[in-house]
């Protein structure tokens, strides 16, 4: 599980990368790893993109942790799950220094990263569609390495700071959920409970929603923001003997959902009303499946998973050549970043050869100069050598966005398609084992 927060830079943009590339932190700067500039002129180069930027924003740059759960991942896995996020949450357009801390109990990654892009020089917008989106990517991420996610609503509004607090047992929100967990089930009605809450020594505040505080809080916490179990509303269902209220999933008309597994459905074996509900959703369900396999032209369960298979590796395929083209797109705009700086600072740094006082010209210059030999040793290093012109890189650029458009909507129809039929197949595979386990039980009655 990873916890994430973000926060701008406003000023000594030096400062916090030094901060982070700190080598007693950083194992010997072994886990520092950087994008589009290197870790040692990072804030140099950011301030030369934005130097090129019509709308520079405040921020110098962003800075975003990413803390791990003590004990669950690697030093190495860490930070290799931070570049993936960098990459991902920033799309190859800005640049980045990416380190991973190893000098607390919990392993930690610190991404800085330049607040203009060097792709369009736009700045970066933060907002909590781009924050919700980090913490989405960053959740994904650590489940497809095999590590615990936050449960969305388990967690809601809890900061970092608290998210430790609960993990070492002091949180109050903790404490508070846990003294309703205890006191709940003795209670007959939700005054009881808040009676109760008040004997152990907390005090009450009502208003348009009800908030407790322990004797030694400063600010009162309001129940709702325990999560969704613990609302006005889901603790007087939760006295009543009821599951918290919730709503019936929306279904699309037409569209095929998944056959309902009532035998081992917990909300069925509690309300005989969803029970009925399920088996009426069933026979619909398995008529919309009959009918799909009929218009389809299907007749064997073998050309079912044929078709499948061929829509998943039709959709594997073009999910493969995007992630390419955006490899090389992505490659392509940091070829276009150095050869820019490069043939602007050329003139500069031909007169720093020719001058006769080197080390006064570089006083002035020192930081022109910097930037033009790493963008030649970065130019290099790429293979771009010689330079190529920029409009054949824009030429390219171009035609591999055309490209990664045409390919997006293969993948998206490919993948909808494939999702269709793995239903179909799903509730195909549940209608065949409903025939199979009663002859089973036929038999087992015989004996």
């Amino acid at each position: 599980m990873a916890v994430t927060k973000t926060h701008p830079i406003k000023s000594t943009l030096k400062a916090a990368i030094d901060y982070i590339c700190n080598p007693e932190k950083t194992d010997g700067k072994l886990l520092v790893s950087s994008y589009g500039c290197a870790a040692e002129t990072a804030d140099i180069e950011f301030s030369w993109t934005r130097r090129h930027a019509i709308d520079k924003g405040t921020n110098l740059g962003r800075h975003l942790i990413q803390a791990f759960q003590p004990g669950e991942v690697t030093p190495e896995q860490a930070h290799e799950i931070g570049m993936e996020l960098a990459k991902e949450i920033l799309g190859g357009k800005y640049e980045f220094v990416l380190t991973t801390h190893i000098d607390k109990d919990h392993v930690h990654n610190h991404l800085i990263f330049n607040a203009v892009s060097f792709a369009d020089h736009k700045h970066y917008h933060s907002n909590k569609r781009s924050y919700h989106y980090i913490r989405r990517t960053s959740d994904r991420l650590c489940k497809e390495h095999g590590l615990s996610v936050i449960i969305p609503g388990q967690d809601k509004g809890k900061s970092y700071i608290e998210h430790q607090a609960t993990q070492n047992g002091t949180s109050y929100k903790a404490k508070l959920k846990a003294a309703i967990d205890r006191l709940l089930p003795a209670c007959s009605n939700l005054e009881e409970l808040l009676r109760r809450l008040q004997r152990e020594g907390y005090e009450i505040k009502r208003g348009k929603y009800i908030s407790a505080r322990a004797p030694d809080q400063e600010r009162f916490t309001r129940l709702k923001t325990l999560g969704v179990d613990y609302t006005e509303e889901a603790l007087t269902a939760r006295i009543a003997g009821r599951s918290r209220p919730s709503r019936q999933p929306k279904r699309q008309d037409g569209k095929i959902s998944l056959l309902i597994d009532i035998q081992n459905n917990i909300k069925a074996q509690q309300s005989a009303g969803f029970t009925h509900w399920a088996k009426l959703n069933n026979l619909k369900q398995a008529a919309k499946t009959m009918n799909f396999l009929t218009e389809h032209g299907i007749g064997s369960y073998g050309e079912l998973e044929s078709k499948l298979t061929a829509l998943s590796a039709r959709r594997d395929t073009a999910h493969a050549e995007i992630k390419r083209i955006e490899s090389r797109s992505a490659e392509l705009a940091l070829v276009m970043k150095h050869a820019g700086t490069y043939r602007q600072l050329k003139p500069l740094y031909d007169r720093y050869r020719r001058s006769n006082d080197k080390e006064k010209f570089l006083r002035g210059h020192e930081g022109e100069i910097i930037l033009f030999e790493a963008a030649t040793r970065e130019l290099k290093r790429m293979g771009a050598v010689p330079l190529p012109t920029t409009e054949s890189m824009k030429t390219e650029l171009a035609n591999l966005n055309a490209e990664k458009e045409r390919l997006l909507a293969e993948y998206k129809a490919a993948r909808t398609e494939a999702q269709e039929y793995d239903t179909v197949k799903q509730n195909v595979d549940a209608l065949l084992t409903v025939p199979k386990e009663q002859e089973q039980q036929r038999r087992h009655e015989l004996e």
